[in-house]
């Protein structure tokens, strides 16, 4: 280590942290270039605090990518990883096909042999997944088609490191000497190197199937127990030891750690405890990626570059513009729209942090000579420090006047009215909310995202504002701290669960009325402690199978006691329910047994007021059920 040893380095980075990223995102250049510049003043070209010791901590904080990855894949089902067949193998598979060509035809005209050339070429094809997409998350633009197609690529292109990795000792050349170090990042470690290939894809492919298997059949049963013991840091350490796990036994049989990570998220997708899983690994994942990005700003270097400025200028214009070049003859090809070509071409449209890797693999190999290789990886660092810059290039100067006139995302409204009640989703639900509380002289205040509905509402005299109800300023602005309670009644239940968990943490005063679509939603809010759920479908469902009694001939004033009845004890089951969500057996026990109990209870009822057809409308017995309990 550097001189001060551990604790002088841990110092240095998060004061670097804490110091210059929120001064780069307060001046709009966002978070990741914060991070490249810092490593840059802590480096050993500026200020010093840090020396050669910033690559160890790269590799170590290279495993922020890996969880990374791991998070992208809970967010996906395994249906809409297959949707995105066409792009990841053809897409990926023309751009990295395209990039390696285009710089072999380069390399050989200015005299490389072909094979360094063809090593060059499919070094330079890959992308900086971390950067890309921890841009593309910040800005919102991830979702998008462009954002989708260029995460695509990013996934094909972790895949191809397998197969470069393989080739590159087949492209020795004989006046190179192949080094006797193992490559770095855990790729020389294969403990499959001495199997023959049938044997070694056995293997991979018997790694991957335990993986699925693993993850569909034993992961929930083992976080179920560690659940029942209640203590968090066992259940965070466990989430950390399966993340981890899975990177080691993916590296060792030689595959990428990120790629195996990234399954394992897609399997754990529809797990009850995937917002576990992402609420403990949320705060390392960003810690690491902040490392890893201070050390790509660290480890430029400005001695070569001030060495040989020409050429290592010239290698980052060459290998950008060639990259733009069959990044946007792939998004046309694809037909991509021109905003969205846009995006994916400039958000990949750089070097990617897996050149570090197979340039020195390459050198050990007997591929590219020091000379050769020592400038190409300053150039891909300097390209990857270059895409935030790439990224508002295009956002600011290209999308405004050759995109195609789509709305982007519109900065929320400034919010002029502060009322007792915030509603939280203006559609469907919250309309007739909103409508309800108005007819009785009670304002709120409206907040919706979707802008198309926001403009139609104004174009009918309804005073709503655009905006994401789970953003801490947005609320504040909407007076969160001085009003009584928030509804949420948004349509996307984890839009809804993101809302109250910000109302919960930063309001914790504010009463939340929260509108849900199932069980599983009720008890992820019951779990934040919101008290007051609803689920949208029971006032109508109870209603329309009232009125199928009532057209059987059963009597209304038996029908308005038995749904009143009905609503309680089911709402009353909810919440024992939620208390066992975590066991399965034990959940599914127990809804088997409230469900005979509910069906008993209203018959027993029906029973007793079809004896006593009075009692149904008895004043004493109704004001005393419906002055105590609560409408569900």
């Amino acid at each position: 280590m550097h001189e001060g040893g551990f604790f002088f380095q841990a110092l240095v980075y998060l004061a670097a942290m804490v110091v210059v990223v929120p001064i780069a995102k307060k001046l709009g250049l966002g978070s990741v270039l914060g991070y490249l510049l810092a490593g840059v003043i802590i480096g050993p070209f500026v200020l010093g605090f840090i020396g050669t010791e910033g690559q160890d901590v790269m590799h170590f904080a290279e495993f922020g990518v890996v969880m990374m990855l791991f998070l992208i894949g809970l967010e996906l089902q395994p249906a809409k990883i297959w949707k995105l067949r066409a792009p990841i193998m053809g897409m990926g598979g023309m751009q990295v096909a395209g990039t390696a060509a285009l710089v072999l035809l380069l390399g050989v005209f200015t005299g490389l042999p072909w094979q360094s050339a063809l090593a060059i070429g499919f070094t330079l094809a890959l992308s900086s997944t971390a950067i890309v997409l921890q841009t593309l998350n910040e800005k919102g633009l991830l979702p998008t088609d462009g954002g989708q197609r260029a995460f695509s690529v990013l996934l094909f292109q972790d895949i191809a490191v397998i197969p470069i990795l393989a080739v590159f000792p087949l492209l020795a050349l004989p006046g190179l000497a192949p080094a006797s170090a193992q490559s770095e990042a855990g790729h020389g470690g294969n403990i499959l190197a001495d199997l023959p290939v049938w044997g070694q894809t056995l293997v991979v492919l018997g790694v991957i199937a335990a993986i699925i298997l693993a993850g569909r059949y034993a992961i929930n049963p083992a976080f179920r127990l560690l659940a029942r013991t209640r203590l968090r840091e066992v259940f965070t350490a466990a989430t950390l030891l399966l993340v981890i796990a899975i990177a080691v036994l993916m590296s060792a049989v030689g595959l990428s750690p990120a790629l195996g990570t990234f399954l394992a998220g897609v399997v754990l997708a529809q797990s009850e405890y995937r917002h576990e899983l992402e609420t403990d690994i949320e705060p390392f994942k960003g810690l690491l990626l902040g490392l890893f990005f201070l050390s790509v700003g660290a480890s430029i270097d400005f001695r070569l570059i001030q060495h040989s400025p020409g050429l290592i200028t010239g290698l980052v214009f060459g290998l950008i513009v060639v990259k733009l070049l069959v990044l946007w003859i792939t998004g046309a090809v694809f037909r991509l729209s021109t905003d969205n070509n846009l995006l994916f071409t400039f958000s990949l449209a750089q070097g990617g942090e897996f050149a570090f890797v197979l340039f020195s693999y390459a050198t050990q190999n007997g591929v590219l000579g020091t000379d050769t290789a020592s400038p190409l990886v300053a150039a891909v660092a300097v390209s990857m420090a270059l895409t935030p810059l790439l990224m508002m290039l295009n956002e600011r100067l290209l999308l405004p006047r050759f995109g195609t006139k789509q709305a982007g995302e519109r900065e929320a409204d400034v919010i002029e009215e502060q009322n007792p009640v915030i509603i939280a989703g203006f559609g469907r639900v919250g309309s007739i909310i909103g409508r309800f509380l108005q007819a009785h002289g009670v304002q709120a205040t409206y907040l919706d995202i979707d802008p198309d509905n926001v403009d139609l509402l104004r174009k009918l005299g309804l005073r709503v504002y655009y905006g994401d109800a789970s953003r801490h300023d947005l609320l504040h602005a909407a007076g969160a701290a001085s009003a009584r309670l928030i509804v949420i009644a948004v349509d996307d239940p984890d839009k809804g669960y993101e809302i109250a968990e910000t109302v919960r943490r930063h309001y914790p005063q504010l009463r939340i009325i929260a509108r849900t679509r199932g069980w599983r939603d009720s008890y992820d809010m019951l779990d934040l402690g919101v008290e007051d759920v609803y689920r949208e479908t029971l006032d109508a469902s109870l209603r329309m199978g009232a009125d199928v009694l009532a057209a059987l001939g059963h009597r209304r004033f038996a029908l308005y006691r038995a749904t009143h009845t009905f609503r309680k004890h089911d709402e009353r089951y909810v919440r024992e329910l939620a208390v066992m969500r975590k066991d399965s057996k034990s959940l599914l026990h127990g809804a088997r047994q409230r469900i005979a109990d509910l069906e008993i209870l209203m018959s027993e009822e029906m029973d007793q007021l079809g004896r006593d057809k009075d009692s149904g409308w008895d004043a004493s017995s109704l004001i005393e059920e419906y002055g105590t309990s609560r409408t569900p």
